[in-house]
């Protein structure tokens, strides 16, 4: 697994919960206080355990946990740069959502190592979906339904979200459009700011 994705929730610690709890949980793991390279490989039952140190450490439900990471890594200002990358997918959320099976294949481009879930919407009509993600790490299909919450926010767009369960490495994730223009979207522009 690239040190990019368990650098994040690593970031998501920090940010969200306090250096301490960074500290108490990369001693207890027996990590480095610096954490994690973020071009570099680990093993897949890193981010497992960073999750579930964590999760034990806060007494918070490690499903819970992964959604607001999901949340964090598109609202955080330190993840600005994956909140503009999700925004090039479309004009509102409607338009991010009918793009949302070649994500995988976006982060891919910009880091060929990169393992992101896979995809697959399916339209039912009325602004409703649903959305399977298939990923090995457990709690993955939360990560992407904090991102939808977070996503949605961002586009100004009223979203009911359900997590309707986990089976054979799948998530499956239920969206209904209430509005896609409830309240204004926060600002984005193409061009970088200065």
């Amino acid at each position: 697994m690239l040190g990019l994705i368990i650098r994040s929730f690593q970031y998501f610690l920090i940010d969200t919960w306090g250096v301490e709890a960074w500290e108490t949980v990369a001693s207890d793991l027996g990590l480095p206080y610096a954490g994690f390279e973020s071009m570099l490989t680990y093993d897949e039952g890193a981010l497992d355990r960073l999750v579930d140190a964590s999760s034990a450490l806060l007494r918070r439900p490690r499903l819970s946990l992964m959604e607001d990471l999901g949340t964090y890594l598109v609202a955080h200002e330190r993840q600005a740069t994956v909140r503009r990358l999700l925004r090039f997918s479309g004009a509102n959320f409607f338009d991010f959502l009918a793009s949302i099976e070649e994500l995988p294949d976006r982060g891919r481009l910009v880091l060929p190592d990169l393992d992101l879930p896979g995809l697959v919407l399916t339209d039912l009509g009325g602004g409703a979906f649903r959305l399977r993600c298939f990923s090995p790490i457990a709690g993955a299909g939360h990560v992407i339904m904090g991102l939808l919450r977070a996503m949605a926010d961002d586009y100004g767009a009223l979203v009911l979200l359900e997590h309707l369960g986990a089976e054979e490495g799948s998530d499956t994730i239920a969206i209904q459009i209430a509005d896609l223009e409830l309240y204004e979207a926060r600002p984005f522009s193409l061009g970088m700011s200065a």
